[in-house]
């Protein structure tokens, strides 16, 4: 009897790690908004990371959480490390590409509680008084995000999110212009 229990439970998984293994590699999220200020105010409060707390979503998770900067003071080269309670984790933001009023490209290094490597980018587009800004991420999923995204819904979870920092940055740059 244990052995054919044994030789269920090792059937089952291996199938969970085919069924794992056939998820996609890739994965892109990605929310957008209209916000009522000129584009240069917006790009500022992407641009500098040392702005980030005013909007960021998962500042107000943990308020008390680490956070250094270094490299430049904005734009490419400026880096932002945070280290946050099991929420939030642990990892490294550094800005690659930078274009007033553009563009901003974000290396994005999460370190716990699991390692991942992603990027983001930030979309800034004028459209007359106002500015559309589209933030996205992507990146390559390993075998355990993809295990993960079996069970979990990870667009809706971080594209929730992307949805609450957008509400953000929008109530913070509509009160900066």
């Amino acid at each position: 009897m244990p052995a054919k229990i044994l030789t269920a439970l090792a059937s089952i998984a291996i199938v969970f790690a085919i069924v794992v293994s056939l998820q996609p590699t890739d994965f892109r999220i990605a929310r957008a908004t209209t916000i009522s200020a000129p584009a240069p105010v917006v790009f500022t409060q992407i641009n500098d990371l040392h702005l980030w707390k005013a909007w960021s979503p998962w500042a107000k998770i943990d308020p008390a959480m680490k956070e250094t900067h270094e490299g430049s003071a904005a734009g490419k080269g400026a880096i932002y490390h945070w280290v946050g309670n099991k929420e939030v984790g642990e990892g490294r933001m550094t800005v690659t590409e930078s274009r007033p009023s553009d563009f901003v490209k974000i290396d994005l290094e999460f370190i716990k509680p699991f390692a991942a490597q992603n990027v983001t980018e930030f979309a800034i587009k004028p459209e007359g008084a106002q500015t559309n800004v589209s933030w996205v991420m992507y990146g390559k999923n390993n075998f355990m995000s993809k295990a993960v995204g079996l069970f979990m819904d990870m667009d809706k979870v971080v594209g929730a999110d992307f949805e609450k920092g957008l509400a953000q940055l929008k109530t913070v740059s509509e009160s900066a212009k």
